[in-house]
């Protein structure tokens, strides 16, 4: 049956495109290929060409190595350079597309009734740091706005990512500004406005922040004594370097990525440019967000664990994985207990999927490897993006790769590249949604 289903594949790639084969070869065969139309997501992009009738649009070129062996669904594809959020087939066509009001400000992705969760840039941005955004959005499935949540000033704007909690709030990345003269009275020594990271929860219901969390409030530094804030970093792991980044125009922490554990209620905060994964309790109350103490594991706000780059808190001790990072993704199922995370590989031109076993207690220790271990990898010389990305685990196992500047793979657990779809994009990150998953009934797709 996979044999004949293979062949079948191929055959309606012929039909299409005069260009066939139906191979189970590994990465070394020549696919079947079929052609189709900083964080800054905004780098260019031509219009799509129109849909005509009901002849679906193809968003890019598809190059199947093993077709026996490539999970059969949908994927939900956010183009920020094209300000696209749609779904397509695995042959890249598209099936549906949400006509958006604003341009992506990243993320964009399906909650199980049909509704699109979208961080979208607002239309004057205050705060122009890559990955900028100020809006929120849930969007029906025929573009209309069923929620819309504005938060964009001189002082803070949401940005980059979004996750929907399960008692139906919204967590969102925040950018706040410091000014030169708050900052050097925390001890930063950049002499300039820096703009920390913060977490808000948002109710969509009454607009209310019920819940915030700030980098702020959780900084450490050794540069001056007469200043706040004075510590001996490699012995404060719980707490953020404040002059860890140079310059980065303020940009000082560059949080890219939340993922949410509704099962022990922490957050996991993507940093690009700490090039590490923090993790933060969210039981805590607003007021133990911002001390030391309270919360399930009573540490307050302080940083439960960390992991990534040991160097960001002068540990000795533990290997550097992380060289610019991206979408902490938390597993579930028989992998719970594991992150799926994209290392850019800046500096390296060349980027790997990392899987990690997490600890299963967070023991923070100074002068201690506290890195978690490697349970699978992937790299290839042609895989690099030195921004956005991310990878998902798809149903059968295999790994679906979001290559930023390029376009999707799609990788079995032994290393074979079993499907690629490159585009005239910048992609943020894509989601893998079964063909009978709600959030695609819903669509009626």
């Amino acid at each position: 049956m996979k044999i004949l289903k293979a062949c079948f594949f191929a055959f309606v790639f012929f039909v299409l495109l005069f260009n066939t084969g139906c191979n189970n070869d590994d990465n070394t065969t020549e696919p079947t290929t079929m052609s189709g139309g900083d964080d800054d997501p905004n780098v260019g992009g031509e219009d799509p060409p129109p849909v005509d009738g009901n002849d679906p649009e193809t968003a890019g070129t598809i190059q199947l190595f093993n077709p026996s062996a490539v999970a059969d669904n949908f994927i939900l594809v956010n183009d920020a350079g094209n300000n696209r959020a749609y779904i397509m087939d695995k042959e890249a066509k598209i099936l549906h597309e949400w006509p958006l009001t604003n341009n992506l400000g990243n993320d964009a992705f399906l909650l199980p009734d049909g509704r699109l969760l979208a961080s979208l840039e607002t239309d004057d941005p205050k705060i122009t740091l890559g990955g900028q955004g100020g809006k929120i959005q849930f969007v029906d499935a025929d573009g209309t706005v069923l929620w819309n949540f504005d938060y964009s000033s001189e002082e803070s704007e949401t940005h980059h990512d979004v996750e929907l909690l399960p008692n139906g709030n919204v967590l969102a990345m925040v950018w706040e500004k410091r000014t030169m003269q708050e900052a050097e009275a925390a001890g930063s020594t950049l002499g300039i406005d820096v703009f920390p990271d913060a977490l808000i929860e948002v109710n969509p219901t009454t607009d209310e922040i019920v819940w915030e969390w700030h980098v702020w409030d959780h900084i450490i530094q050794e540069a001056d004594d007469t200043k706040a804030n004075f510590g001996v970093v490699a012995d404060n792991p719980q707490l953020i370097n404040v002059n860890y980044v140079p310059n980065e125009r303020g940009d000082i922490t560059h949080g890219n990525g939340i993922s949410y554990d509704a099962s022990k209620d922490l957050i996991y905060l993507s940093s690009n440019f700490f090039h590490e994964i923090w993790v933060i309790d969210h039981s805590t109350t607003t007021a133990e967000a911002a001390a030391s103490s309270g919360g399930n594991f009573d540490k307050g706000g302080d940083l439960l664990y960390r992991f990534g780059n040991p160097e960001a808190y002068n540990n000795p001790e533990g290997t550097r994985l992380f060289f610019n990072n991206h979408y902490p993704n938390l597993l579930s199922g028989t992998d719970a207990g594991k992150v799926l995370v994209f290392v850019n590989g800046a500096g390296f031109d060349q980027s790997t999927v990392y899987e990690l076993e997490l600890p299963a207690s967070f023991n923070l220790l100074p002068n201690t490897d506290n890195e978690p271990t490697i349970s699978w990898s992937f790299t290839d010389p042609e895989l690099f993006s030195d921004r956005v990305s991310g990878a998902v685990r798809l149903p059968n196992g295999n790994t679906m790769i979001t290559e930023g500047d390029f376009g999707l793979w799609e990788v079995s657990r032994s290393g074979e590249v079993l499907w690629k779809f490159e585009g005239p994009g910048f992609y943020w990150r894509a989601y893998h949604y079964d063909k009978d998953a709600p959030e695609i009934k819903a669509l009626g797709l």
